[in-house]
C-alpha cells in the first residue's frame, strides 16, 4: 500500500535530529570496523620496554562469536593500558594494538552483525533489523527507523579516507519510507551537519554533508589503533590500509599463517615471558589461521608446543573453528 500524501507530510515533519540523522550517523561511526577501535583509555607506559612487537600474517581475528576480521597483514605493537604493566592475554582490555602498517578486512556479514548485537543491541535501540551489501562499488545500507514505526530505510555511499588517517563516509542516497531523505532536508534548508554536533557522538565530525570518523571507539577489546590511509572494497568486503605503500612488512617466510610476538612483556595464562619471543602457528596452513582470544587457551590446548635454544616458544595452534568439527559431525551422525 503506498503511503498518502499527508503521511509524507507528517513523516517529513518528524524526521527529527534525535531519530534519523543522529542513528545514520552512528551507523557511519561503525562502518569501518576495522577501523577497529580504542577507547579512551591511553597507553599506561611510553617505555619500550612495556610494548611488545607484533606481527600477524592471514588470520580470521574473532571479536566476538558473530563479529570477525580477516588480518590479511599486520605489523604494530601491543600496548598496554591503564595501570598494566604489560599486555596479558587473559585480560583483552589491558593492551591496544597499535598498527604501524597492514590490511584488514571485515565482510558484510560481520559488519552487519555488529551493528545489529553491539551498536543497536537495546530493545529501545533506534535502528534494527540492519543488513549490509557491497554493489558498484558502493557500501549499501539497510535497516528499520524503530523509533519511528519501524519506517524501513536504505542508504549507499563511498568511503575515502583523509590525510589524517581518519574515514570519510559521503552518503548522496538516503531513502526512507522509500522517500529521498536528502531531497526533503535541503527542501527545510538543512544539511546532515545541522543535525551533527562535536562531541555528542563520540568519533564522529561533519563536513558538510559528509561524515569524518575518527577510528576509535567501535569493536571489542583489544582495540586497534592505527593510521588509515586507503579504502577499498572488494567483493563482499571492506579493506583497510594501515602505514601506506612505503610501509614495509616484514614476514617470517618460513610459516604461511601466524602470529608472532617479540620483546618486551607479556603473560598469557600462568606464564609471563621476559623479552617475549612467542609465534603462534597455524597448524593447517590450507586457510587462514582462524583465532579467537576468548577461546586461546582451548586452542593451544588442541596444539603443541616447541622450546628454541633461546628459549623461544613456537606453538603450533590448532584453527577455532575446527576444535569440535568431530564432536560436531559425531553428533549430526546421531541424528
Amino acid at each position: 500500500m503506498q503511503p498518502k500524501t499527508n503521511g509524507r507530510s507528517f513523516f517529513c515533519a518528524r524526521i527529527t535530529q534525535y531519530s534519523f540523522c543522529r542513528a545514520l550517523c552512528i551507523v557511519a561511526c561503525v562502518l569501518i570496523p576495522l577501523a577497529l577501535m580504542a577507547q579512551t583509555q591511553q597507553p599506561a607506559a611510553s617505555d619500550q620496554k612495556a610494548r611488545v612487537k607484533v606481527q600477524m600474517r592471514n588470520v580470521m581475528y574473532h571479536f566476538s562469536d558473530s563479529v570477525v576480521v580477516h588480518i590479511q597483514t599486520l605489523n604494530g605493537e601491543l600496548v598496554p593500558t591503564g595501570e598494566n604493566k604489560f599486555p596479558i592475554f587473559d585480560d583483552k582490555k589491558s593492551f591496544n594494538i597499535e598498527i604501524s602498517s597492514g590490511e584488514i578486512a571485515i565482510s558484510t556479514v560481520s559488519l552487519a552483525n555488529m551493528l545489529n548485537t553491539y551498536v543497536f543491541a537495546s530493545p529501545n535501540a533506534p535502528l534494527k533489523d540492519i543488513s549490509t551489501a557491497i554493489e558498484n562499488n558502493r557500501l549499501q545500507i539497510k535497516g528499520k527507523l524503530h523509533q519511528k514505526r519501524d519506517i524501513p530505510f536504505e542508504t549507499d555511499g563511498v568511503l575515502t579516507s583523509t590525510p589524517d588517517g581518519k574515514i570519510r563516509l559521503h552518503c548522496d542516497k538516503i531513502r526512507a519510507l522509500h522517500l529521498p531523505v536528502k531531497g526533503l532536508m535541503n527542501l527545510f534548508d538543512l544539511q546532515i551537519a545541522d543535525f551533527v554536533k562535536t562531541g555528542k557522538i563520540p568519533g564522529v565530525t561533519t563536513d558538510q554533508n559528509d561524515l569524518i570518523l575518527d577510528l576509535s571507539q567501535i569493536l571489542p577489546p583489544p582495540h586497534i589503533e592505527g593510521k588509515v590511509t586507503a579504502v577499498r572494497l572488494e567483493g563482499e568486503t571492506l579493506v583497510q590500509t594501515f602505514g601506506g605503500p612505503d610501509a614495509k612488512t616484514r614476514y617470517l617466510l618460513h610459516f604461511k599463517n601466524y602470529m608472532s610476538y617479540e620483546g618486551g612483556q607479556l603473560r598469557f595464562g600462568k606464564l609471563t615471558m621476559d623479552d617475549a619471543d612467542m609465534i603462534l602457528i597455524d597448524m593447517d596452513p590450507g586457510d587462514p589461521f582462524d583465532f579467537y582470544l576468548d577461546h586461546y587457551k582451548e586452542q593451544l590446548a588442541a596444539g603443541y608446543s616447541k622450546i628454541t635454544p633461546s628459549f623461544g616458544l613456537r606453538v603450533y595452534v590448532k584453527d577455532f573453528n575446527k576444535l569440535h568439527q568431530r564432536r560436531r559431525a559425531q553428533n549430526a551422525a546421531k541424528k
